[in-house]
């Protein structure tokens, strides 16, 4: 137990630091509200620990844009909606900030198209794994990792540059 914390506070931290100054959200307040919602899963099958991280990478993912949805809503449509830096993997923006709503609806679009693309991006930016754990997750080799995960930051880049 004490090891799963500390690496789902490692990821929340990193998560957050990419977080505008301010943010009301703290790494303990995500990781806790995470881990409650793992608990709560009743019908899955946890396979190995790159398994469990990358539930709990889609979890952090949806209690962050719950949280910039519920800021933006009480802003009533303001502009400053929650912002979040893509990783240095998508370095190729010119704005590094983005609009974590934004990048949530691009990655639905991205998981209409392609689920496993969305999958794969969740898994290395929301959770932290490695190109390697994600191969082992979607059972599919690395090089389909690779080529999978540049075929979505250039998915990403035309979709989210396009607003």
């Amino acid at each position: 137990m004490p090891l799963v914390y500390d690496e789902l506070r490692r990821i929340a931290r990193r998560f957050l630091r990419r977080e505008n100054v301010g943010h009301t959200l703290q790494p303990t307040a995500l990781v806790h509200e995470a881990f409650i919602r793992l608990t709560e899963q009743q019908n899955v099958s946890w396979q190995n620990r790159a398994h469990f991280f990358a539930i709990a990478a889609k979890m952090m993912r949806r209690i962050l844009v719950n949280h910039a949805e519920a800021k933006h809503a009480a802003k009533r449509g303001g502009a400053d909606a929650q912002k979040v830096e893509l990783d240095e993997a998508l370095a190729v923006f010119k704005e590094r900030n983005l609009d974590l709503l934004a990048l949530d609806e691009a990655l639905e679009k991205l998981g209409e198209f392609d689920e496993r693309l969305c999958q794969i991006v969740e898994m290395k930016f929301f959770g932290g794994l490695t190109n390697e754990e994600v191969a082992e997750v979607l059972d599919i080799s690395l090089a389909s990792v690779k080529r999978e995960w540049s075929t979505a930051k250039t998915w990403l880049l035309r979709e989210l540059s396009a607003e």
